[in-house]
């Protein structure tokens, strides 16, 4: 069988290379046509052609239907399956095994903290994690005895999304604040005022031997632990056996019943603690800023050096 998808990331990993690799597992995978820069997920399939220059937000046109599972969110076959895919055509590649590599080496434990800042359905970005959030986060961790690595794409290093060209075209570019004593600064200048804080970008450009997504994957198999906005970037950093704090501004689809349990698809990315903490919309809405307080709580009760 032939794979030929170009949906959101997160839907391809989690539906789309967990059956191809399923297929593969059984001699059955007789190639994969992807998004440009995905050819490292496909690690594993020796026919992987990267014709997609764009990733789409319509399923039935991202090629999703030819799937076992085509919506991420339940499985129409299982009862009750709110977060619950249907796993008997699911596999997950070990990408912590093979891509574990010494080209990168640290000197400390390593937390990735994953972000992102997007248009989301239209509307101006509201899941991310702002620069004071971040200031903190750095703090605690910095001073707990780990090292930082810090990633939030700009939206120029791999095919777009609807909502991530939008975002480009609307102007939403940085993460800005204005800090006292210094200024307006981007979350990308924040990392500069830790020395052990790395910014994701400089590691990739540490290196011309490699494409983006295969230093992404080696990185990631060698941190401690994940601090993560729920998304694609989340559901990547669930891949990889270490605890993932996760914040979602969550919306209906995450309040049906038990949706997080057991058999939900994070939790069944690999063997890790994961740690959802959800803030609904319309109380962001409400409130006019998002609570980061659990998260907060749980980065000092997870990563307390």
């Amino acid at each position: 069988m032939v794979i030929d998808l170009h949906p959101e990331f997160g839907l391809e990993l989690a539906l789309g290379i967990t059956y191809a690799h399923w297929l593969h597992e059984r001699g059955e995978l007789e190639g994969v046509r992807t998004v440009k820069g995905m050819k490292p997920f496909y690690y594993f399939c020796d026919n992987v052609e990267e014709v997609h220059d764009h990733r789409t937000i319509d399923n039935a046109a991202a090629g999703l239907d030819s799937l076992p599972n085509n919506w991420i969110h339940h499985c129409p076959r299982i009862k009750s399956s709110h977060g619950v895919l249907d796993y008997s055509k699911w596999s997950v590649p070990p990408y912590k095994t093979y891509y574990n590599t010494d080209k990168f080496k640290f000197d400390k434990p390593m937390i990735f903290v994953s972000n992102r800042y997007n248009v989301e359905h239209g509307k101006p970005p509201m899941g991310y994690f702002d620069i004071p959030f971040l200031y903190e986060v750095f703090n605690h961790l910095t001073e707990s005895g780990y090292g930082v690595i810090y990633k939030r794409p700009k939206n120029t290093e791999f095919p777009l999304d609807q909502n991530e060209a939008n975002g480009m075209n609307m102007g939403y570019r940085d993460i800005v604040a204005d800090v006292d004593g210094v200024g307006k600064i981007t979350d990308h200048q924040l990392t500069e005022f830790y020395e052990d804080v790395v910014l994701m970008d400089d590691l990739i450009n540490s290196t011309d031997t490699n494409t983006y997504n295969e230093i992404q994957l080696q990185v990631l198999s060698k941190v401690s632990g994940f601090v993560t906005m729920g998304g694609g970037g989340s559901l990547l950093c669930s891949m990889f056996g270490v605890p993932n704090i996760s914040y979602f501004n969550a919306t209906a689809e995450c309040k049906r019943d038990g949706y997080f349990g057991s058999d939900n698809y994070y939790r069944k990315m690999s063997e890790h603690d994961f740690y959802p903490v959800l803030d609904w919309v319309e109380d962001v809405k409400e409130r006019g800023h998002r609570d980061y307080t659990e998260m907060r709580n749980l980065i000092k009760e997870v990563f307390n050096g």
